[in-house]
């Protein structure tokens, strides 16, 4: 298994508002992006994007939809998935994890050591809001799992 995981990022998809007819609801989302362009479309501060990367697994993976809010810097908690743009200059999604001299600290839930781009008022564009993945993940059937003792 290659434990090496590829860089987190995100594609930004405009948040369009959906014309009349448009529904929510509580129902699986058959269409992510549709659904959280539903959520966004008539709340303030929130923007649609669409994941690249496997570091937030199991939380969300490649090709995932998330929903992003706008946050002021000094409202970041330890725990917080929080959308940043890196030294790169891609927008990433890890989770914070240590207020620092400097920024947060930052770590994707799959990566065995913290980002090295410190997250700051300046890079800083907003926490996970909600997330829709693109396809639920497989589930082995019962029979088929094995317990080691």
């Amino acid at each position: 298994m290659n434990s090496k995981r590829s860089i987190p990022s995100i594609a930004l998809i405009a948040a369009l508002a959906l014309g009349p007819g448009a529904k929510g609801g509580t129902e699986a989302a058959a269409d992510p992006l549709a659904e959280a362009r539903a959520l966004a479309a008539d709340r303030p501060g929130l923007r649609v994007m669409r994941v690249r990367g496997e570091s937030m697994e199991p939380f969300f993976g490649d090709g995932a939809v998330v929903v992003v809010k706008a946050i002021s810097f000094t409202r970041l908690q330890a725990g917080m998935l929080v959308v940043s743009r890196n030294r790169f200059g891609e927008v990433i999604a890890p989770r914070a994890v240590a207020d620092v001299t400097g920024g947060w600290r930052v770590k994707g839930e799959a990566n065995g050591k913290p980002d090295s781009t410190l997250v700051t008022e300046g890079n800083l564009i907003g926490v996970v809001y909600a997330t829709f993945n693109a396809a639920p993940p497989a589930t082995p059937a019962l029979e088929a799992v094995e317990i080691a003792f």
